[in-house]
């Protein structure tokens, strides 16, 4: 899957967040966005998403040469942000089950979750996890789910030590044939990137 990105500008009322961003993210690459809180890597990362609309310039997607209808993009990405709120009247086993109705997931549900450390609370409601856990189920439905773009906002947001071990552990062994964007200002989260963008180069 290859993004590429010409001559993109987001504005909320009458301030540019970023403007004339134009890049091509390669198959298979991983990259960092990053800048100061309020710079607008979250914002382009939600543009790329499809979350929100750009005001100029366009986004285009294309897999194996062949382009995607913006319509389709939602289809190949997934992704990961601590403003992507969980259904929390559900379990997460439910919550898993429910995501494969839209997207499929590359592993059992409860391989996924004995992953994440989560097996012993299958059956616990969302709304009963911690912050930490919250966050280690939102990285591995994001990590396993079947497509070639994952897109990762601040993703050891909440984390501890062992829960930044669980992502880096995601990263090493299950990114090789996805291509990776990171919104992030903490090199722990972005050390191992093929490029780094900072989003300040573009106001």
């Amino acid at each position: 899957m290859q993004i590429t990105l010409n001559n993109v500008g987001k504005r909320f009322n009458r301030e540019w967040i970023f403007r004339h961003f134009s890049y091509q993210f390669g198959e298979n690459k991983k990259y960092a966005i990053t800048g100061s809180n309020g710079s607008g890597k979250s914002t382009l990362l939600q543009v790329m998403a499809g979350a929100l609309t750009h005001n100029e310039g366009t986004v285009d997607f294309a897999l194996q040469q062949q382009k995607i209808e913006s319509e389709q993009h939602f289809q190949h990405i997934s992704i990961a942000a601590p403003y992507l709120e969980l259904i929390e009247e559900m379990t997460s086993g439910e919550f898993l089950h429910f995501h494969r109705q839209f997207k499929p997931l590359t592993l059992p549900d409860i391989d996924i979750l004995e992953m994440a450390g989560l097996k012993k609370a299958v059956n616990k409601q969302i709304r009963y996890y911690s912050s930490g856990m919250k966050q280690r189920l939102k990285l591995v439905q994001a990590f396993f789910c079947n497509a070639p773009v994952l897109l990762l906002d601040e993703p050891t947001t909440n984390l501890d030590a062992e829960g930044i071990a669980l992502y880096n552990q995601l990263i090493k062994n299950y990114t090789a044939d996805k291509l990776i964007i990171i919104s992030s200002n903490d090199l722990q989260e972005y050390s191992f990137c093929d490029a780094v963008i900072a989003i300040g180069d573009y106001k």
